[in-house]
């Protein structure tokens, strides 16, 4: 299969800096659809007076059914990156033996806490959100 317009299904792109962020849906031959998530980094490999621009890629594919477990790792992630809730497994733990740590955590919340959440996920949908919305 070929990394070609008809594979595509859907796409969102990030510009951050000198980066770009690409997230697309894309479809395979037996019609099973995928996530390809793309940085792209603009490098300057010449010299000041004769500069060469080339992009350096990475892809991460994300197939269905990992979907789940990514959505849920990576919200979990962004909670502890944005403060939200506290960092209960270390880097070499397995995340399932982490999750009675959260769960009982997310217990604890308070119930405005929980009515404040609602509200924010309500009121902004994430690409991640939308992109289960398709599936």
């Amino acid at each position: 299969m070929g990394d070609t317009d008809k594979d595509l299904v859907y796409s969102e792109s990030i510009k951050a800096g000198k980066r770009i962020y690409y997230f697309d849906v894309k479809q395979s031959r037996n019609g099973d659809r995928y996530i390809a998530i793309t940085e792209s980094k603009k490098i300057n490999e010449g010299t000041m007076d004769n500069p060469r621009f080339v992009f350096e890629k990475h892809k991460l594919f994300l197939y269905k059914e990992d979907y789940e477990k990514f959505v849920d790792a990576l919200m979990k992630t962004l909670d502890v990156a944005k403060g939200n809730a506290p960092a209960v497994a270390s880097a070499t733990e397995n995340s399932e033996s982490a999750a009675p740590v959260a769960s009982a955590q997310a217990e604890v919340e308070t119930d405005a806490s929980v009515d404040e959440e609602a509200e924010d996920k309500a009121e902004k949908k994430s690409f991640l959100d939308k992109v289960k919305d398709i599936f």
